[in-house]
């Protein structure tokens, strides 16, 4: 199974609700940077699709080591939230429903396919990767704009 490294990050314009997400995909020495976004989105919601867009660019089943800087992504996973949440009827502790169902879905699918380790990074800090990811998030929120103006 081949090793990928995906690095991801979303962001989001809260005023006008436009966002964009971003991911670089790490195979040896080959890199392929991905993004895009939409209008009427949240933060959240960028951060997901930053990664499903990473997982679903691969052609076969891999290891995929995913970096963000989003606890929101990192702990649903990680701290077993996402299961807490299933088992709830997808609702929160505080018996609210989850947001972006349809995202995280897409995320556990992909994982039945793709063996994912999620690590949290520290975001706008010195991760090269990161930021590169965060620069093609805010750049699909500036091609956006310039659309709609």
């Amino acid at each position: 199974m081949k090793q990928i490294e995906l690095y991801t990050d979303g962001a989001c314009s809260v005023n006008l609700q436009i966002g964009g997400w971003g991911c670089v995909l790490i195979y040896r020495n080959l890199r392929k940077e991905l993004s895009g976004g939409e209008t009427n989105t949240t933060n959240n919601r960028m951060e997901l699709m930053a990664v499903i867009k990473g997982l679903e660019a691969l052609k076969e089943p891999c290891k995929v080591n995913i970096y963000s800087d989003s606890a929101y992504v990192v702990n649903a996973f990680n701290n077993n939230w996402i299961t807490s949440w299933q088992l709830a009827g997808w609702k929160t502790a505080s018996k609210d429903e989850v947001k972006n169902i349809d995202l995280w879905k897409k995320i556990l699918d992909l994982g039945k396919y793709h063996k994912i380790e999620f690590i949290k990074v520290k975001g706008h800090s010195d991760n090269e990767l990161n930021n590169r990811c965060d620069y093609l998030a805010t750049s699909e929120i500036k091609k956006l704009k310039e659309k709609i103006n």
